[in-house]
């Protein structure tokens, strides 16, 4: 019999563990939280300290019942929840719920590993109450929002509805960013580009000044002044500045960075990538090996690596690629923010490379493990050296400027390059060799109108992004946040990116004019602050809570007494029902817009609503081309005559047919860039 119990959250978890503690040791999983605060009710005694009402979650009595009879027959009890505050949490609720006449030990490991375990098991701890104390205060502060302020405006705009502390925030960053975009003004401005001839290379230029003198193309007059002072096509080169340029490798993943890191390069949403890296964390079952956590924990807003791993990944570089490929790291420097409580998120061992892991491992889990180790691998590389030219060229005074950069040494970018939101950069734009004083001849100067475009509505990348900038949430906050901004209908996705709807304007605007903290970024961040200082041992959370109660309780007296109800009408859609001949109407639902007839309930006809893109059908060639969406939320094309015709496409129809092969036409992109492809055969050209 096992005379010692090991309570972990999950199965694979308790599964991986038993493995390396042997045969005196029993895991079981607690399945996460086994108690809580009552769905029913606030469950907050507001008249007396904030006294929390815990009760048994529902359908976890059985459950709990099993562990307080492992408990009872155990001399030890290990409390091995996650390295966090929330695996703290856990911890205290099952020895509360499994009764104060035991002694309880709490163990925290950073990675699933053999030494990892044991090494923790060697220096067992107590449970961290300020950790407790700072977890408690976050689920009593989004408690007493969401279960005050969701009434209301069930009450006063729609049933359903609700109002978080991070999430009313997260959507008032959508929003204020697309009232900029409607806001924006645009504004003209001109280039001028050249084609350059030198030899058989060519290569291109831009127009950067007149002389030494910097001016501005605002309209098409600048732009007729400058080429009015060209005289003939040959350019002289004025200067050549060559120059050695170091890039450094990105640092290894926080959980921020790896969410933004994945929806850029995986498209996965930050839930998947975190449900995704749990899995990697907690173990996989490896041949020879046995089940091993392949991550460190995916919880952490620090970048700092061990020494050990440090070293290892160093020795795996030096064996792979040679000595030049080793970096000489220096430690991170760390945000204001960050708890640096523990690692990076990083592979467990260099030597587990993704090749060799693919076998025993889902797609989703082998693209966001190769993620992981490419990116740590790359942070201890060394630096990509780039050949950088900067040349000057002249015609009478107008100076037009080329640059160009070619890898010299790849170092890091061996392996990884950090993505961005706006596609993959160009590294090899080379410029022929050419000296000083040499003559080039302009084949073809093109002046191009542009206007200022209005910043971009949030990818997912990048609101992930501005949250933790701007000290809003924490690592395990993010993804869940997201999640319900989409699921309550707030925002909706065109195109990877953040759009308000209607719903979530007029919820904006009531919270905006009634809870004005609560949306309020700096008053949100200052309480990230006081939470942190509760979890430091400096600030009480009873006082915290007080702090915040006092003010929030009469503004929720107000919005029901003063808030007015607001009506979301019907919009006329402008067509008949096919089934009753009554008018339809464009409802508001859970899932966004979609058309129903106004002779509810007598006629329940419904249907979604599609957008005509003005293409005829390519392959029946009497319907229409509509845009549709997929149970994912993805854009797809398809034919209103559906389903007598069963035309689709992933890529968005021009209207026209190839020139080579007559086939169709299809606009595809890839970040800023946009071409148009034939379906059939290799022909392609560039967007408009």
């Amino acid at each position: 019999m096992a005379d010692n119990l090991v309570i972990v959250e999950s199965p694979a978890k308790a599964k991986t563990i038993e493995k390396y503690l042997g045969k005196r040791y029993k895991v079981v999983a607690s399945m996460g939280h086994v108690r809580d605060l009552p769905r029913s009710q606030t469950g907050i005694d507001t008249e007396n300290n904030y006294e929390p009402k815990y009760i048994t979650i529902r359908g976890k009595g059985p459950l709990l019942k099993d562990l307080k009879k492992e408990a009872k027959k155990a001399k030890k009890i290990y409390l091995a929840s996650d390295p966090d505050r929330e695996g703290e949490a856990i911890a205290w609720h099952l020895s509360h719920a499994l009764g104060d006449d035991k002694d309880y030990y709490r163990v925290v490991f950073n990675e699933i590993t053999k030494d990892a375990v044991k090494e923790s098991f060697k220096h067992p701890g107590e449970i961290n109450q300020q950790l407790v104390d700072a977890q408690q205060a976050r689920r009593i502060l989004d408690r007493l929002v969401g279960y005050n302020i969701s009434p209301v405006l069930w009450k006063k705009v729609k049933k359903g509805l609700s109002a978080g502390r991070v999430q009313s925030v997260a959507l008032r960053l959508v929003i204020d960013r697309e009232n900029e975009i409607r806001n924006f003004k645009p504004e003209e401005y001109w280039t001028i580009t050249s084609q350059f001839k030198h030899g058989r290379s060519s290569f291109e230029g831009k127009f950067n000044r007149l002389k030494d003198e910097k001016i501005k193309l605002k309209t098409k007059d600048d732009v007729d002044k400058v080429l009015a002072q060209l005289e003939g096509n040959e350019f002289n080169v004025d200067s050549v500045e060559k120059k050695e340029k170091k890039r450094f490798p990105a640092q290894p993943f926080t959980t921020s960075s790896l969410q933004q890191e994945a929806a850029r390069k995986l498209n996965f949403k930050a839930r998947k990538t975190m449900m995704t890296a749990q899995q990697l964390y907690e173990g996989i079952d490896i041949k020879r090996e046995g089940t091993v956590g392949l991550i460190t924990y995916m919880r952490t807003d620090s970048t700092r690596i061990s020494p050990v791993a440090q070293k290892e990944a160093t020795d795996f570089i030096q064996k792979e690629y040679g000595d030049e490929y080793v970096g000489r790291k220096k430690s991170a420097k760390q945000s204001e923010s960050s708890q640096d409580a523990h690692e990076a998120v990083r592979p467990t061992s260099a030597n587990r490379t993704p090749a060799n892991m693919k076998q025993y491992l889902s797609r989703d889990q082998y693209r966001l493990y190769k993620l992981i180790w490419d990116r740590f691998i790359a942070s201890n590389m060394a630096p990509a050296i780039l050949d950088t030219v900067k040349m000057d060229l002249s015609n009478n005074g107008v100076i037009f400027r080329s640059n160009g950069q070619t890898i010299k040494f790849k170092g890091f970018m061996q392996i990884y390059i950090e993505g961005n939101d706006d596609g993959d950069e160009d590294m090899n734009n080379r410029l022929p060799e050419i000296a000083e004083n040499e003559t080039v001849k302009s084949e073809k100067v093109e002046p191009k109108q542009h206007f200022t475009q209005p910043p971009p509505r949030f990818t997912e990348a990048r609101l992930v992004k501005t949250l933790e900038e701007l000290g809003i949430g924490r690592p395990s906050t993010y993804a869940p946040t997201i999640d319900t901004i989409q699921k309550r209908n707030y925002v909706k996705m065109d195109q990877k990116r953040f759009m308000p709807t209607e719903i979530g304007e007029i919820v904006n605007q009531s919270m905006n004019e009634y809870f004005p903290d609560i949306i309020d970024v700096d008053f949100t961040r200052t309480m990230e602050k006081s939470l942190d200082d509760i979890a430091e041992g400096d600030a009480s959370w009873v006082k915290v809570i007080d702090d915040f109660y006092k003010d929030f309780s009469p503004q929720v007296e107000r919005a029901d007494e003063e808030m007015e109800k607001i009506e979301i009408k019907d919009e006329p859609a402008g067509e008949d029902c096919e089934k009753c001949g009554s008018p339809m109407v464009y409802k508001m639902g859970r899932y966004g817009k979609f058309m129903a007839c106004s002779n509810f309930p007598d006629c329940r006809n419904t249907k979604a609503i599609v957008k005509t893109i003005g293409v005829k059908c390519p392959k029946c060639k009497d319907g229409e081309v509509v845009e549709r969406k997929s149970k994912k939320n993805r854009i797809f094309y398809g034919c209103d005559q559906y389903p007598e015709c069963d035309f689709i496409s992933w890529d968005r129809p021009i209207g026209r047919n190839c020139p080579k092969c007559d086939h169709y036409l299809v606009e595809t992109k890839k970040g800023k860039t946009a071409k148009v492809k034939c379906t059939n055969c290799d022909y392609e050209e560039k967007a408009e």
